[in-house]
């Protein structure tokens, strides 16, 4: 009897560890044909990650253009992309993430986030454009790493 147990307990591993990388790590992608990993995406969930790159870029820009006195506008711009922001994505897009891809969104969110502590709590509009410039490097990585092709096959 014991030995059953842990036979069944052994294949509930395995298949609980398959799931855990298919559904957590792996993702959906195909190699692409510019060397790329393509995401393939339905409309509605292209839409979202592409609305929220857009969301990034207007808030980089914001930062960029604020003035020196205006650390409001970087804050709240910063604030708006931060790590709340990332809330609500569906867990059907998340599936088809890979691991990398939610680990770049994930760390420019976070960055966004403390570049609002820091301008709100430093004020030194120099040191958050330097900021920004590393917080760059995650989506210069990202789109080097993927593209996103919609789920019709059309690329």
């Amino acid at each position: 009897m014991c030995k059953l147990c842990w036979l069944l307990v052994l294949i509930l591993g395995i298949v609980v560890s398959a799931m855990a990388y298919l559904f957590l790590i792996k993702g959906e992608t195909v190699a692409a044909t510019d060397g790329r990993q393509a995401l393939i995406l339905e409309a509605g969930e292209r839409d979202l990650v592409l609305g929220e790159m857009r969301q990034f870029l207007e808030a980089v820009q914001t930062i960029i253009s604020a003035n020196e006195e205006d650390m409001d506008s970087i804050v709240k711009a910063a604030r708006k992309v931060g790590f709340a922001a990332q809330q609500g994505v569906p867990a059907s897009l998340k599936k088809k993430l890979p691991l990398e891809f939610k680990q770049l969104g994930m760390a420019t969110h976070k960055a966004f986030d403390q570049l609002a502590i820091d301008a709100r709590d430093l004020g030194d509009k120099q040191q958050i454009i330097e900021k920004l410039g590393e917080l760059m490097n995650n989506c210069v990585a990202c789109h080097r790493i993927y593209r996103i092709d919609p789920a019709t096959g059309k690329k």
